[in-house]
């Protein structure tokens, strides 16, 4: 997939992306709920062009931080119909950043986390050489002690699915979510990818989100768990630095 910055006709900034939109078309359709955050509106969509605003970004402040964490309870209470569930109309194979990404529906987070989510990026990421034994050996434990280390199962919720502060931009209207990996899944992914890679006011984000949805007792000790996909991904997109804290991840889930 390919963008541009254009000019619309009526003179608005507006970002061109060409290619196999329809994910990113049907997962931005998908994020906006009720009482949800804002989402970058589509001005225009077809199966390989997909026209948004340039949004102004404001930067971020407290308050709009607190908004969000609230908004994204809600947006994650909409739930889908199962883990892996691609938005309605969306296509099976998707995309995270460049790297491929199925979603196939599950009944169980567990088992679909492992199976859909990490090992298919850690085989990646060992045969680009991007991990090393070691550290694979770390991340495939913890695939055998999922069921243990999994926490309270959850039901299924609508998940940005790339959430990190790239994709959050801070307009006049609150966080506006952009470029989605949408699908069911754990709400505590798109938390822990927050804090992966920093985010601001990211506590007081968690704390407007507690006061709508609070998160399962020994929520903290499973970030390590839910940022192993994330990293994995970068592994395979960026090399072997990410591949090493995957390891670390695992590691500290198993200490």
């Amino acid at each position: 997939m390919s963008s541009e910055l254009e000019r619309a006709g009526d003179g608005r900034r507006v970002f061109v992306k060409h290619g196999d939109v329809r994910a990113e078309a049907a997962g931005l359709a998908w994020l906006s709920v009720p009482g949800g955050p804002p989402i970058v509106p589509v001005l225009e969509a077809s199966a390989d062009r997909l026209v948004l605003p340039y949004l102004d970004d404001v930067g971020p402040d407290p308050e709009a931080a607190h908004r969000f964490g609230r908004a994204l309870a809600y947006m994650h209470a909409a739930g889908a119909p199962a883990f892996g569930s691609a938005p309605p109309g969306g296509p099976t194979v998707a995309a995270i950043g460049a790297a491929p990404m199925v979603n196939e529906p599950a009944r169980e987070w567990p088992a679909w986390y492992v199976g859909d989510r990490v090992l298919p990026y850690l085989r990646s990421a060992r045969d680009e050489w991007a991990i090393d034994v070691a550290d694979q050996e770390a991340v495939e434990q913890v695939c055998e002690r999922i069921d243990d280390l999994a926490g309270p199962l959850e039901p299924p919720a609508r998940l940005h699915g790339d959430l990190w502060s790239g994709n959050v931009v801070w307009t006049a209207d609150g966080a506006t979510l952009i470029d989605p990996a949408a699908h069911g899944g754990h709400r505590e992914t798109d938390l822990a990818m927050l804090a992966l890679f920093g985010f601001p006011y990211l506590d007081t984000v968690l704390a407007g989100y507690g006061e709508v949805a609070p998160l399962a007792a020994g929520w903290e000790a499973r970030v390590p768990l839910h940022q192993l996909f994330p990293l994995l991904v970068h592994a395979v997109l960026f090399g072997g630095a990410y591949g090493r804290q995957a390891g670390d991840a695992a590691r500290a889930l198993l200490s």
